[in-house]
């Protein structure tokens, strides 16, 4: 083994593995096992979480199958646009597309104030709503998976079977579906395994009503101070998540193979139900990824204001008044923390996540580039943090770090740096990945001649390798950036009450009464938006073409 990857070794055994098997532990316990309000309980959450995870999938590929079709098949203006725009929601923060939907179609969004109808069938706790935020979020992985398939299809495939007279159900059913059933099950149990370990999405617009196993865990370990029942929630989500990512690696490595030496070919629409298809879905995938995406900072800025009765009376204009609020304690509360006080939190926590992650992923990425027979051993193990969910992290750390490291003296849980470690741990899989390519590009030839130039092995660092990592160092470091700022269910768990992150503090203020909180709720959601924005061009735009995310 290569001692560069020992720290990163080390860390996620102290910080990964063995809160894990703390958990574990818990389990363990008759008392827990024959206690019946916890079984049924348990039986209830995990069927409600394979339902609704069921249903969100069907749903996502009702939308994703076409879109899919419409961007392999067709040319139309801004295709590439429009592809970006429909990939946006799957990188930005669960908080952010909870709160892009209240901010739309909420008791005290657009369509209920403009349309107070509205409400009787888009209510923020309805299942419905759930279902559309999955659906939101989700749809990019058909389009990517089953769409890149569907453009790399050879298509003397379907103009054979058209030759011998098929017509274009039977060249679907007996040509095109058969190769895509790989692609179609890889998407499928990806976009099942996002919905299944759903937290954010069903915190916030569930309105307490419904449960899935992530948010009976935060409420088992939270509110309930229940640890065992919460341990066993964790031990039963980490498995269906572990068996899950199992079946995709399965698909993705042993059936997803190339079926084409050349891409089919697209065309402008010609026929008038080819362009009523074409009109249609461009209205709808701009309008279903746009509209609550602008729908925060709409709101934002918007002087809504709610009468003394049931009904919001609308008052048009601009202000800047939820804005300026973010800077007031207005209360004079000594546990009152204002929201730029936890923007601030969470820009300290990210910096600090970056370092970390990088100080961690470089000698990791290193090793794993030219891997020995323990690193190939060790590399799908270093990737587990990618199947866990941050709940389960979250409790583990609570149960784990509940002592204090040193007796009487300091403890993890109640630090500030609590918060850095966790991001780290959810952040180095990706950091890794967007480093090692890069670092296997790297030529050893180089550094030989400047090692034998007589260079140090820092200046050989410096002047061979860092020119070709930078690029992706970067890259990365946005990365493990924007992941930390957007977190939100761990530090859901972790954060002190005096140290709230920006999420943290969003969903507080969307779950307190009055106008004042959601607008500035819908203002900090409108900040975390911008950043997070910002940092997916950046990544974009500085990633080596090599890169794997």
């Amino acid at each position: 083994m290569k001692l560069r990857s020992l720290p990163a070794i080390l860390f996620l055994a102290l910080f990964f593995f063995y809160p894990l098997a703390r958990i574990l532990t818990l389990t363990f316990d008759p008392k827990l096992l024959l206690d019946q309000t916890v079984l049924r309980t348990t039986q209830h959450v995990t069927l409600f979480t394979f339902y609704q995870a069921s249903l969100s999938t069907f749903f996502t590929f009702l939308l994703g199958l076409p879109a899919a079709y419409l961007f392999a098949r067709f040319d139309f203006r801004g295709k590439s646009l429009l592809r970006a725009i429909t990939a946006i929601p799957f990188l930005l923060p669960t908080v952010v597309v909870a709160a892009g939907f209240n901010a739309l179609l909420g008791p005290r969004g657009w369509f209920s104030l403009l349309f107070p109808f509205s409400s009787f069938i888009f209510h923020p706790s309805s299942f419905a709503l759930i279902l559309l935020a999955h659906v939101f979020y989700n749809t990019t992985i058909v389009i990517r998976i089953v769409g890149n398939a569907l453009t790399n299809l050879d298509p003397r495939l379907e103009q054979a079977a058209r030759t011998l007279g098929a017509d274009s159900p039977r060249v679907w059913w007996n040509v095109t579906l058969p190769v895509l059933r790989a692609p179609l099950l890889a998407a499928g149990l990806l976009v099942f395994l996002f919905d299944f370990t759903s937290f954010g999405v069903i915190l916030l617009l569930g309105g307490g009503q419904f449960s899935t196993l992530e948010v009976e865990i935060y409420i088992q370990a939270l509110h309930l101070l229940n640890l065992p029942a919460a341990a066993l929630l964790s031990l039963i989500q980490l498995l269906c998540t572990l068996a899950f990512s199992i079946l995709y690696s399965r698909t993705v490595t042993h059936h997803l193979i190339s079926t084409a030496p050349r891409p089919a070919a697209t065309r402008r629409p010609k026929t008038i139900p080819e362009k009523i298809y074409t009109a249609s879905f461009i209205f709808l995938l701009s309008s279903f990824f746009i509209l609550p995406l602008l729908a925060i900072p709409f709101r934002s800025l918007a002087r809504l204001e709610a009468d003394r009765g049931e009904r919001a009376a609308v008052q048009y204009g601009l202000t800047s008044d939820y804005y300026s609020e973010l800077f007031v304690n207005r209360r004079d509360s000594i546990f009152y923390v204002p929201p730029m006080d936890a923007a601030r939190n969470s820009l300290v926590y990210a910096g600090a996540t970056v370092l970390l992650s990088l100080a961690l992923g470089l000698p990791l990425a290193s090793a794993l580039a030219r891997p020995g027979r323990i690193e190939k051993i060790l590399d799908p193990l270093l990737m587990l943090p990618l199947g866990a969910s941050a709940i389960t992290l979250g409790l583990g750390f609570i149960v784990t770090f509940n002592q204090p490291l040193i007796t009487g003296h300091w403890s993890l849980l109640t630090s500030p740096l609590v918060i850095p470690i966790a991001h780290t741990i959810i952040a180095l899989p990706f950091v890794v990945r967007a480093l090692q390519p890069a670092m296997a590009s790297i030529p050893e030839r180089l550094r030989h001649a400047a090692s034998s130039l007589g260079a140090s092995p820092f200046r050989v660092w410096q002047t061979v390798d860092w020119p070709i990592l930078s690029r992706a160092a970067l890259a990365a470091a946005t990365f493990a950036f924007t992941v930390s700022l957007g977190e939100f269910g761990a530090a859901t768990l972790l954060a002190r009450p005096d140290f709230p992150t920006l999420p943290v503090a969003i969903a507080r203020f969307l779950s307190q009464p009055g106008g004042l909180n959601y607008g500035q709720a819908m203002a900090m959601s409108t900040i975390l938006m911008s950043v997070t924005l910002a940092g997916i061009l950046l990544i974009e735009k500085v990633r080596p073409a090599s890169g794997e995310f």
